[in-house]
């Protein structure tokens, strides 16, 4: 017997499904004509600054129950569609895939683009500067671990830009055919190992840690006739269709890393976004370098985020010192603290101006 009310319901949906298409595909249109006249100016489709204008329209035009998060995703991959439909990106990452920085990519580009992983970070460097790929995504700093070295020196080194970052929670989970009673070993990357030391030390005492060179190598090395684990992502098990055994498992439930977005040349500055910009610099041996570095941001009122040293490594105990503030070039007050800086600092070199609120 049918209940008229659920397929009265089921008939609605139909008709809004019509409708959704009709005007998706009303939507790609549009944007494949923009697409076409950035095309003739020389203007890449990808602009995440616009895409902080729409997420932030879209905000104000949601009256619920979808959340914010929810619309967010639904239209990262709208924008992705869009732009797969303009042209043809290609986006690099630390690999291989299946990792965070693959998933920190997909968040951030959406599921339509082309995607190579590489085997290290200057690889993703090189292919980009070489023009194998259009942009690279690669780990910056994590909230516990702190800051990825290899990618603060080759900042320094190439003459790429940081167009975007992303923030992505860690969330890890345990993957094997195997049920918890039964697992002897648990392979991951080492620093998966440790945020998630006391869980396997309170759930696993016995079994025997074996690092592995990523997250998603170790949950790719699982058989189903083992009693080995792995620790990884959620998107590991997914491509490798491995069961979870136990999700959240890292000690720190507050575990993000961010990501930075490198590409050959800067995108330009849009009205109404609210910007980040890094710098590196090197300072004169003398004292209170660093406190006149510091200076120029203070008179200004500019906002500092984030200061990280590293040694140089050009002579003994020299530090190039990386600055993050908020602020774009092309704003008054930073063109006069980049100017400063240049005339006082042995080295001043701009990194990329870029959306605080891209995540």
């Amino acid at each position: 017997m049918k209940n008229t009310n659920l397929e009265s319901l089921r008939d609605e949906i139909d008709g809004v499904d019509s409708q959704i298409v009709g005007l998706l595909n009303q939507r790609v249109q549009a944007a494949a004509k923009i697409g076409r006249i950035k095309e003739e100016l020389g203007v890449d489709p990808y602009d995440p600054a616009r895409e902080e204008q729409v997420f932030e329209k879209l905000e104000n035009l949601n009256a619920g129950p979808l959340t914010k998060d929810s619309l967010q995703v639904i239209y990262r991959e709208v924008i992705s569609a869009s732009i797969a439909l303009e042209k043809k990106l290609i986006i690099g990452y630390l690999g291989p895939e299946a990792t965070y920085t693959h998933q920190a990519a997909v968040n951030n580009f959406g599921s339509t683009l082309e995607y190579h992983p590489l085997p290290d970070i200057p690889d993703v460097f090189q292919a980009v500067e070489a023009g194998e790929c259009d942009y690279g995504v690669v780990p910056i700093e994590n909230s516990t671990e702190g800051a990825v070295n290899r990618s603060l020196d080759l900042l320094v080194e190439s003459e790429l830009t940081i167009v975007a970052q992303v923030y992505l929670k860690v969330e890890h989970s345990l993957f094997s055919f195997s049920s918890l009673e039964e697992i002897l070993e648990v392979r991951s990357k080492d620093q998966a190992l440790a945020q998630c030391s006391d869980w396997l030390r309170r759930n696993l005492p016995n079994a025997r840690l074996v690092p592995y060179s990523s997250t998603a190598e170790a949950v790719k090395s699982l058989s189903p006739d083992s009693s080995i684990a792995a620790i990884a992502g959620s998107l590991a098990g997914r491509i490798y269709t491995v069961p979870s055994q136990a999700e959240g498992i890292q000690d720190r439930k507050n575990n993000v890393t961010r990501f930075l977005v490198v590409a050959r040349k800067p995108l330009p500055q849009r009205d109404g976004v609210k910007y980040r910009t890094s710098l590196v610099l090197s300072l004169p041996d003398q004292i209170g370098a660093l406190q006149n570095a510091l200076k120029p941001f203070s008179d200004r009122d500019l906002n500092l985020c984030k200061i990280e040293s590293r040694p140089s490594r050009l002579k003994r105990w020299d530090y190039y010192f990386f600055v993050d503030f908020i602020g774009h070039r092309e704003d008054k007050k930073v063109k006069e603290v980049m100017d400063e800086l240049e005339k006082a600092c042995p080295l001043m070199k701009f990194l990329g101006s870029y959306p605080e609120g891209s995540s």
